[in-house]
């Protein structure tokens, strides 16, 4: 609550300053993890001071980390739509898979974010983990609700399987380095949601 508070007083400036400094700090957690990212590492990479820094975030590194969470999700979640939110048909679940595959492919690092983050985070910080966790719970629920919306049988356990396959894909395709891993997932996902709704 003190963090919004605090965000809401800035003005349009600091709130560009603010987000630099999040996407920043986003690409290096990426590469070397939260342990692996200090500080004066996003000072390195943002040229901004130490003061600087904790004007923009009083609670240290615990709060930049859970905004660097927080903008994770929400880039996931954005490059995602409109697929996500309308997965109604086999084909909405094909624009949805081709909307995945296109972000990935995009980031200069392969694998999701918000996994990578999820190990470290149970590890380091509760309540950063229990974030983590929602948004994880946040996006499986959102492909289980397109599955009912298909009337597929075992919504629950079918956005599951799917979210798993997903997840794996996209730790294959960080230790690969490579797409294909993700190709696969989602070609398998695909072909998991066409027998989920098959008479």
């Amino acid at each position: 609550m003190a963090t919004s508070t605090h965000q809401q007083q800035l003005t349009a400036k600091g709130e560009a300053t603010r987000a630099r400094i999040v996407a920043a700090t986003a690409d290096h957690i990426l590469g070397a993890g939260i342990g692996g990212t200090s500080l004066d590492d996003v000072r390195a990479a943002t040229t901004t001071s130490k003061s600087q820094l904790f004007h923009y975030f009083p609670g240290g590194k615990a709060e930049l980390v859970r905004a660097v969470v927080a903008f994770q999700a929400q880039r996931v979640h954005d490059a995602q739509q409109p697929a996500l939110a309308a997965l109604d048909t086999v084909e909405s679940w094909e624009d949805w898979a081709r909307a995945i595959l296109a972000h990935y492919r995009a980031q200069p690092r392969f694998g999701c974010p918000i996994g990578s983050l999820s190990a470290e985070a149970a590890a380091t910080d509760a309540q950063l983990a229990h974030e983590v966790e929602a948004y994880m719970r946040d996006w499986r629920l959102q492909l289980q609700a397109g599955l009912e919306r298909l009337g597929a049988r075992e919504p629950e356990r079918v956005a599951a399987a799917i979210f798993a396959t997903l997840q794996g894909g996209l730790l294959l395709t960080r230790t690969e380095q490579a797409i294909w891993p993700l190709e696969a997932a989602l070609d398998g996902i695909l072909t998991q949601v066409r027998a989920a709704i098959a008479s």
